[in-house]
């Protein structure tokens, strides 16, 4: 089934965005259908009781589903969005851990260099500031869905000190955390 670091509500959220920087780190499978997709998929979003996740094609292949006709997971990508993608998904799916350029760069099999200079031209941004707004939405979800203090917020973010995280937030949302977690809930 899906990697264990996305809860099904952070899965279901992705495709109901359609969030593309989700795509090949999860399928989602519809038990009416029969059919599979990216999360970036446009078509229809299903009845949430009848979705599943997995984590492979061939999962989701092997349990009965058939590649969506829309999305085309099945299809692979241009050598440059194959790089890109997988970086994104490595990225999102492994968020917690301590991630340097070089640790990434042996894990797709490419040069540092290389890797910074694909992404870059493809995203507009670097791997760390992709890294660092990915551990940003998953802070954002934590203080609107948790009572966890921003101490343990950062640390299951993966920044690995407060005060990083406190200047990445207020950099992202021009706002401090507990603030943030304040306003959201005198809005509910």
């Amino acid at each position: 089934m899906a990697k264990a670091n996305l809860s099904f509500e952070e899965m279901w959220q992705r495709i109901m965005s359609c969030d593309s920087n989700y795509d090949g780190c999860f399928y989602t499978a519809v038990k009416t259908t029969k059919i599979y997709c990216r999360p970036s998929c446009k078509s229809r979003k299903p009845k949430k009781e009848n979705v599943q996740f997995y984590e492979t094609k061939s999962e989701a292949e092997n349990a009965g589903f058939r590649a969506c006709k829309r999305c085309k997971p099945d299809i692979e990508l241009a050598p440059q969005e194959m790089l890109v993608s997988e970086v994104i998904s490595f990225l999102t799916c492994n968020y917690k851990e301590v991630i340097t350029l070089e640790s990434l760069s042996l894990h797709i099999g490419v040069s540092p260099f290389h890797l910074e200079r694909v992404f870059k031209q493809v995203t507009s941004e670097s791997p760390r500031t992709f890294l660092e707004k990915v551990r940003i939405e998953k802070a954002i979800h934590l203080l609107k869905n948790t009572d966890n203090t921003n101490l343990e917020i950062s640390l299951k973010t993966g920044f690995k000190s407060t005060s990083t995280f406190y200047k990445a937030f207020k950099n992202s949302l021009h706002t401090s955390p507990s603030e943030y977690r304040k306003q959201w809930r005198s809005s509910q």
